[in-house]
C-alpha cells in the first residue's frame, strides 16, 4: 500500500521525522526497510536520514501484512455500516466476543471480519480492532484494515477524538430530561477476575447520561463514556442504583423481551485521518430494545 505527501516546510526535516509526524511508527518504519517496502522522494529511493526541501514528493510503500494464523476465519456474514480501504464498522450482535479467547477461540467478531476479509481477497488479512465490545453488549464496532490505519486511530483514541455513544435500559425510574454524570473510580471486585465495582482504590471513571424516556419498570438512557474501563456503563449504573436490565452479572434482572444486558453502540463519530472527513454514523435500537419498548410505549397508551 503506498502513501504519498508534498513536503510543504520552509525548513529542511529529515524524513524519518517528517514520517513520524504523519504518525508512522518505528515499528511501521522498521517494516518498510527490512519486509520489502521503500520510501522515495522525487521518484528515487531514499534512507530515512535523507533531508527534506520545500516541495519534495515523499511516497512511502508499506508491506502486505502477513495474517495471523491464530485468527481463523469462519463464514458468517457480517453487518457493514461502512468500509473504505482504510477502516470497517460493523453492526456487532450479541453474544459475539470481540476477539478470540480459551473460553471464545473461533465464534468471534474478529473470525468474522477475517472470513470477510477472505471472501473478500484482500491482500491484507490482520484484524485490527480499534473499538470492542463486551460479548453481549451490540452495536457500532471499529477495524482499522491496516497496521498505519490502526496506528492513527490509536493517536484519536487516546487524544478522545473518536466519540462512542450508547443506549441503555436501566432498572428504575429517572425523570426524563434528566441530564447527569457518574463520577466514580472502578476497581477489580477482590474476588473475581471478570467483575468491576466502584472503589476508591480503582482508576478514575466517568460516565455522562441523559434521560431520554421513563417507564415504571425501567428508563432509557443515552450515554457517552469520558473513560474507557472495563464494564464501565455496567459497574456505575448499578453504583447508583439502576443496574442494567438483562445484567444478571450486576444486578439487572432478565425479562422475555431482554435476556442480556440492555447496552448498545448505537453512535460513532471519527474524523477519518485519510481524508479528514467527518464520518459520523448511527443505529436504530436493536430488536431486543425495540421490541421492549414497543410493548411498554403500548401499555401506556392502554392505561
Amino acid at each position: 500500500m503506498k502513501f504519498s505527501w508534498i513536503y510543504d516546510l520552509p525548513t529542511s526535516l529529515q524524513v524519518k521525522s517528517f514520517l513520524k509526524i504523519k504518525g508512522i511508527s518505528r515499528s511501521l518504519l522498521a517494516k518498510i526497510k527490512f519486509r520489502g517496502g521503500k520510501i522515495e522522494v522525487n521518484e528515487t529511493e531514499v534512507t530515512v536520514r535523507y533531508l527534506l526541501k520545500e516541495n519534495d514528493s515523499i511516497q512511502i510503500t508499506i508491506p502486505n501484512e502477513t495474517p495471523h494464523e491464530t485468527t481463523v476465519p469462519i463464514d458468517i456474514p457480517i453487518d457493514i455500516l461502512y468500509e473504505d480501504q482504510h477502516y470497517l464498522v460493523v453492526n456487532k450482535p450479541y453474544g459475539v466476543a470481540s476477539v478470540p479467547s480459551q473460553v471464545h477461540p473461533e465464534s468471534t467478531m474478529a473470525n468474522r471480519v477475517k472470513g470477510y476479509y477472505v471472501r473478500q481477497g484482500y491482500v491484507d488479512q490482520v484484524i485490527h480492532i480499534v473499538t470492542r465490545l463486551d460479548r453481549d453488549t451490540t452495536g457500532l464496532m471499529l477495524f482499522a484494515k491496516h497496521g498505519y490505519a490502526h496506528a492513527l486511530m490509536d493517536v484519536q483514541l487516546r487524544s478522545k477524538e473518536i466519540q462512542k455513544k450508547y443506549t441503555a435500559l436501566i432498572k428504575g425510574q429517572l425523570d426524563e430530561g434528566e441530564h447527569g454524570f457518574i463520577d466514580a473510580p472502578i476497581a477489580r471486585t477482590v474476588d473475581s477476575i471478570i467483575t468491576r465495582r466502584a472503589h476508591s482504590s480503582g482508576k478514575e471513571a466517568l460516565t455522562e447520561y441523559w434521560v431520554k424516556k421513563s417507564f415504571p419498570q425501567a428508563t432509557l438512557v443515552d450515554i457517552q463514556l469520558h473513560t474507557g474501563r472495563t464494564h464501565q456503563i455496567r459497574v456505575h449504573f448499578t453504583h447508583i442504583g439502576h443496574p442494567l436490565m438483562g445484567d444478571d452479572l450486576y444486578g439487572g434482572e432478565k425479562n422475555n423481551w431482554i435476556v442480556r444486558q440492555a447496552l448498545h453502540c448505537n453512535e460513532l463519530n471519527f474524523i477519518h485521518p485519510f481524508t479528514n472527513e467527518k464520518i459520523n454514523l448511527t443505529l436504530d435500537h436493536p430488536e431486543d430494545i425495540a421490541q421492549w419498548l414497543h410493548q411498554h410505549k403500548q401499555q401506556e397508551v392502554n392505561r
